[in-house]
């Protein structure tokens, strides 16, 4: 059964992946700010705080984003929720990333 805990340890596993590929190739980021920019026009309004929230980080740039993406605090977890970094993995790195932490995990 997976429980809360368990989709926020994975998700936060999946942003160390993208944070690693975004350090790698930081045109990616640029990537992630058109994300940001396109559901801040058309997401729910619920959703905005956490889409402000990310705008200001990306102001301050790749490093103080990913600070507070990888924080292991509750507050982290929640605007990991509403992350703007889904496309930085292409489909095939997420399958991959989700296969190994369900072998991790004893999953299939």
């Amino acid at each position: 059964m997976r429980t809360h805990q368990h989709l926020d340890a994975r998700s936060l596993a999946l942003h160390r992946e993208i944070a690693a590929k975004l350090r790698r190739d930081r045109a990616l980021f640029a990537r992630a700010r058109a994300t940001l920019r396109r559901w801040r026009s058309t997401v729910s309004p619920a959703s905005q705080p956490y889409l402000m929230e990310w705008e200001r980080l990306m102001d301050r740039g790749l490093e103080a984003t990913l600070a507070v993406a990888l924080d292991d605090s509750e507050h982290a977890a929640a605007l990991r929720q509403s992350s703007p970094f889904t496309a930085v993995l292409t489909p095939r790195e997420r399958f991959a990333f989700l296969k190994a932490w369900n072998q991790s995990q004893g999953s299939a």
